[in-house]
Order: structure tokens, then C-alpha cells, then sequence
């Protein structure tokens, strides 16, 4: 009833909520795209986006169709790599960036070692810029990482966009420095929020460094300060700060897969990786 190749175009639009960056990522044509997601609300009988000019987004069906799409595809692929007889062997070294520790990551990672129990998997959690000077000194094989924007590298999994979150109970006074929670060099959010209270004009303090999400987390919900963090990530306990505090827009961030310069024996277990992450590519969010 659902054409596989149908499912995995409908898990890149939803996954990047544009046709357009969908078509990039599967190396189809923009009307291949819509064409496939036609096919596939017609076989539902559902609308599974609603769009317009500018914006693309789920319907109440779509994010129904997001755990099933995910499910069958794993099982596809599953199937496929059983009877071709793919066994796939060897070490990977793969980076995942600190937003993706209090995700599903670790369910993907699972079922991926389920289906290669031969793949010596190796995780390094660190902050993004960190990830990719590895990745460019050979010491990683695939990076799960954020990027800015107008960066070229990666493919793309989802754009976010960035929000300052604090404890709920928080308040700021104008007149004060902005009280900061942010990772410490070479972290991208940090960059980005430096970059903006800068452009305002708006002094700034910082009150607390870690390298560490969750200290990054308990400072926030002990009231400290503020942190810039993906909107589609905000952990349980913090809140998005309103806009009559007055603190600017920090604009949006990608977060992307990026594999190695060098092909190594580990080139197999990443693309397997890879494919996984961006079928299941949903439960890396806090919807």
C-alpha cells in the first residue's frame, strides 16, 4: 500500500519542512518530490502537509505518519540487508553533538547495533565545533552536528531555530547585563549568541561555562541566566524567554550529518548510520 521510495521522500520533507532542501537530499528533482508525496496522501486518503507560499508543515495525519513511515522503513531496510546478505564489519567512529543527549539518539544507535552487531561503534559526545575539527583531523568517521546556516558542508537533517530559554520563574531587568549560560569555545550556539547581543548593543555577563548540557541545565533551572538552544530541543523544566524581555533573534541553525574526507573501511557502517539517522530522524525531536 506504501511505495517505500514514497515513505522516505515523505520523511525528508517532514524532516526539513521544505521540498526544496528534501530534493536536495535525496538527489531528486523539487516536482519528484511533490509528486511522491501526492502518491502517498492519495494512498492515505489524507492530507499529510499543509502548505502555502512560504511554509511547509504536518498536519495532525503527518505526525501520525511520521512513526509509521519510520517503522516500515527500518523494517525495509531490515529486510533488504537480510536477503542481499550485507553484512556489514569493521570500526566507526561517530560523533554526536551534546543537543542530541537527552534525545532518542540512543534508540537509533540501538537498533542500528542491532541490525550490524559486526560494526565496532565507537560515540564521541562533545560540542559541535569540537565534532567537526575532528571529523577534519581524520579522528571521526560521521558527526551528527549543528552548523550555521550559510555553511555548505553536511546533509541536511532538520533547521531549527534558535530561542533564549531560562527558568520559568526567571526575570531580567533592562537596565542589567544579560546573564549568560552558554558552552564554553568553539560551541556555535555560543557564537551565535554573543553575535546577536552584540548587534543590539546589549551588555552581557557570563555567569556560568560548561561543556556539559545537563550543567548547562541545572544552571538554568537554578535560575542563573539564559542559553541560547534549538527550539525543537528545549529541555524539560526551562522555557522559551518571552519577547517583552527584550533580547534579540538569534536566527536559525541546521543541524547536519557530515562524514569524513577520507573513505575508510568504515565508509559501509557510516552510509548504514547515516540512512538510519535520517529515517528516524523525528525522534531526535521534542516535539
Amino acid at each position: 500500500m506504501y511505495d517505500p521510495s514514497h515513505l522516505r521522500t515523505f520523511l525528508a520533507v517532514a524532516q526539513t519542512l521544505s521540498f526544496t532542501q528534501a530534493a536536495r537530499r535525496l538527489g531528486l528533482r523539487q516536482s519528484t518530490v511533490s509528486q511522491h508525496v501526492r502518491r502517498l496522501e492519495d494512498a492515505t486518503g489524507r492530507p499529510l502537509f499543509s502548505r502555502d507560499t512560504h511554509s511547509v508543515e504536518l498536519t495532525e495525519d503527518g505526525e501520525a505518519m511520521l512513526g509509521f513511515a519510520r517503522r516500515i522503513m527500518e523494517v525495509h531496510e531490515q529486510a533488504s540487508a537480510f536477503f542481499t546478505g550485507t553484512r556489514l564489519r569493521g570500526r566507526l567512529r561517530f560523533g554526536a553533538s551534546e543537543d542530541f543527549v537527552l534525545t532518542r539518539l540512543p534508540e537509533i544507535l540501538e537498533g542500528f547495533r542491532y541490525d550490524h552487531p559486526e560494526v565496532d561503534l565507537e560515540l564521541t559526545v562533545e560540542l559541535s565545533g569540537t565534532l567537526h575539527e575532528q571529523l577534519a583531523a581524520g579522528k571521526l568517521d560521521l558527526v551528527l552536528a549543528k552548523r550555521r546556516p550559510e555553511e555548505p558542508r553536511g546533509e541536511l537533517v532538520w533547521h531549527d531555530r534558535l530561542v533564549w530559554i531560562g527558568a520559568e520563574r526567571l526575570r531580567l531587568e533592562p537596565e542589567r547585563a544579560v546573564p549568560l549560560i552558554v558552552y564554553p569555545p568553539p560551541g556555535i550556539t555560543r557564537a551565535l549568541a554573543l553575535e546577536a547581543l552584540e548587534r543590539q548593543g546589549r551588555e552581557w555577563r557570563i555567569v556560568c561555562t560548561s561543556g556539559s548540557l545537563n550543567g548547562l541545565i541545572a544552571a538554568a533551572r537554578a535560575g542563573l541566566g539564559v542559553m541560547a538552544h534549538s527550539r525543537g530541543l528545549i529541555p524539560p523544566g526551562l522555557v522559551r524567554v518571552p519577547d517583552r524581555a527584550g533580547l534579540p533573534e538569534l536566527g536559525r541553525v541546521d543541524f547536519v550529518l557530515v562524514h569524513g574526507a577520507r573513505r575508510t573501511a568504515a565508509q559501509g557502517a557510516a552510509d548504514a548510520l547515516a540512512a538510519a539517522i535520517l529515517a528516524g530522524g523525528d525522534r531526535l525531536h521534542r516535539r
